[in-house]
């Protein structure tokens, strides 16, 4: 079987300005999770998603620069890399790891390690495809294409998108399976946005996933300090 060029195409956005701007925003919206987090370890990963969306864009600003060839070639070529491992190797692998981070309870975390195990393989499998290669990005009007040789292409792309939002479907966290939904019908939509060769709307749902990310901290916190601070006037009323 002749392995087929899989296409990671219109990601991100429409140019290396929007790419950059969006990549600052996003950064900043991360900082704000992470602030929110305070010694809550096992929150930190799913706190820090947005700084991984964020540092993801900018990289692909420079991706963009060496195409238009206002940066030198070797440094498209490390962003590039760099891009793709992110990509194809780390978010597989990391966004199941950050939800099961953030489950309660041991039981559903247990909950969670099929998704870790699958994306775990998707991770190795296109980590070894690239190593093989050839891959690379091709600039198109406001988006870029990336593309990779990988034999079983639907299949690995199928368990990516089972490994990413399976986590999130299965959660016991009632706003991580709502997001879970959105993510899905997401992916749908880019997938079928970028078949037809349309400008990607990633950096848009980027944004927006990191918003709710922080938004999600930010309204647990004030529910904990609020509940701290009704059962300290229960306390002083009863002693009173």
């Amino acid at each position: 079987m002749t392995p087929k060029r899989f296409r990671y195409g219109a990601v991100m956005c429409f140019s290396p300005q929007a790419d950059l701007v969006g990549g600052v925003v996003i950064g900043a919206i991360g900082i704000d999770a992470l602030r929110h987090v305070e010694k809550r370890a096992s929150h930190l990963a799913i706190a820090a998603l947005p700084l991984v969306l964020a540092f993801h864009q900018l990289d692909e600003a420079f991706v963009w620069l060496g195409l238009e060839g206002h940066v030198p070639r070797s440094v498209e070529h490390v962003t590039l890399w760099i891009y793709l491992l992110i990509a194809f190797v780390l978010l597989p692998i990391y966004v199941p790891l950050a939800v099961m981070g953030y489950e309660p309870t041991a039981q559903r975390k247990w909950a969670m390690t099929p998704f870790v195990a699958i994306g775990a393989f998707v991770s190795v499998t296109l980590l070894l495809a690239m190593l093989r290669g050839p891959f690379g990005v091709t600039m198109h009007p406001l988006h870029l294409s990336y593309h990779l040789r990988l034999g079983h292409t639907i299949t690995i792309v199928g368990l990516y998108v089972v490994a990413v939002c399976g986590a999130l479907l299965f959660s016991g966290i009632r706003p991580m399976v709502v997001f879970g939904l959105i993510n899905l019908v997401a992916v749908i939509v880019i997938v079928y946005l970028t078949a037809d060769g349309f400008a990607s709307v990633w950096c848009a749902w980027a944004a927006i996933s990191s918003g709710a990310i922080a938004l999600r901290l930010r309204l647990q916190r004030r529910r904990q300090l609020d509940q701290s601070g009704v059962n300290g006037q229960r306390y002083l009323s009863h002693l009173g």
